[in-house]
């Protein structure tokens, strides 16, 4: 045996092969980390949630015995991401019943001339306009219906994950599925047709256009809301095309001059408004059939807190 053969079976040897081991575990982990933060967000709504849900589920791949036994690792991390979002999910519910105001997404903001590789990424899954569908759905049906319909988990391991039957599971993603259909925009726009109405909205709100502003809103567009009664937003929903214009033109006057920057609000163009005050909102507005049925304004700070510097 040569003095290298002796070297490379001596403790230092095991060290070695366990520090290879704990790298390439890091590497899938990290691998599968865009898809279990896009699950997470999805089913709760919430970033901070999804980013502590992930965290949680890689700390417990390192406390199994024998990490490497797993057979399928992104099948048992979507799994135990999946749970540790429905147990977060369900505390929510408890919270946000004690909501000062209506409760709005944590949206998902880049500046639409970056795109930073470390964001989750967007697409449908992630719309603003299927997540607040989703915050009507019961936790299970949620889970069942992100996991499946979004992410094509078979229902065998979903059940594993709401404490049910396949067959219950099937019928909570069905009974999802018709809610969530009747929710969603029936002729969705394309990104450039979105990003048309969002200059046509712009121009309209800084030239206070009133017949301009009411021709872009679907008749019974809906305007919400979030402050977390952190800062003075609306009080309710609204709805009607000539109220819904007539308060933001109102508002847009009353405030003074505002700095509007075009960013992407969960993968879709949006608007980021920062008031004389410095106090920022952003606004993404749900486009279906070519007209507004949608303005969601966060302005709720702790929601905001992970926009990029837009300054």
């Amino acid at each position: 045996m040569t003095k290298r053969d002796a070297r490379d079976t001596g403790p230092d040897a095991g060290q070695g092969a366990s520090r290879d081991a704990e790298e390439q575990l890091a590497r899938s982990f990290e691998a599968n980390r865009p898809r279990l933060l896009r699950v997470a967000y999805t089913m709760t709504g919430s970033l901070v949630e999804a980013e502590d849900c992930v965290q949680d589920a890689w700390l417990r791949l390192r406390r199994l015995d024998d990490p490497g036994s797993v057979r399928d690792l992104g099948a048992w991390l979507t799994t135990t991401v999946s749970r540790l979002a429905l147990d977060a999910l369900s505390s929510a519910r408890a919270r946000r019943e004690q909501y000062v105001g209506t409760w709005l997404p944590e949206p998902l903001v880049a500046d639409r001339s970056h795109d930073p590789v470390d964001r989750v990424t967007l697409d449908e899954s992630v719309s603003m306009a299927l997540l607040v569908v989703l915050e009507r759905l019961s936790p299970a049906e949620r889970t069942a219906f992100v996991l499946h319909d979004v992410f094509s988990v078979p229902f065998p391991e979903i059940a594993e994950v709401v404490g049910r039957s396949p067959a219950a599971v099937r019928q909570l993603a069905s009974r999802a599925r018709r809610q969530v259909e009747d929710g969603r925009p029936r002729t969705p726009a394309t990104v450039a047709e979105q990003q048309k109405v969002v200059e046509a909205f712009t121009a309209a709100c800084q030239d206070g256009d009133l017949p301009g502003l009411i021709a872009l809103l679907d008749p019974d567009v809906v305007l919400r809301g979030d402050g977390g009664g952190k800062v003075v937003t609306l009080q309710r929903t609204e709805r009607e095309a000539a109220r819904v214009a007539q308060m933001i033109i109102t508002y847009a006057g009353k405030v003074g001059p505002l700095s509007i920057r075009p960013v992407e609000v969960n993968g879709v163009p949006g608007l980021a408004i920062r008031a004389g005050t410095g106090q920022l909102a952003v606004l993404s507005l749900t486009v279906d059939a070519g007209r507004i049925t949608a303005i969601d304004i966060m302005r709720n700070p702790d929601k905001l807190a992970k926009v990029p510097d837009l300054d």
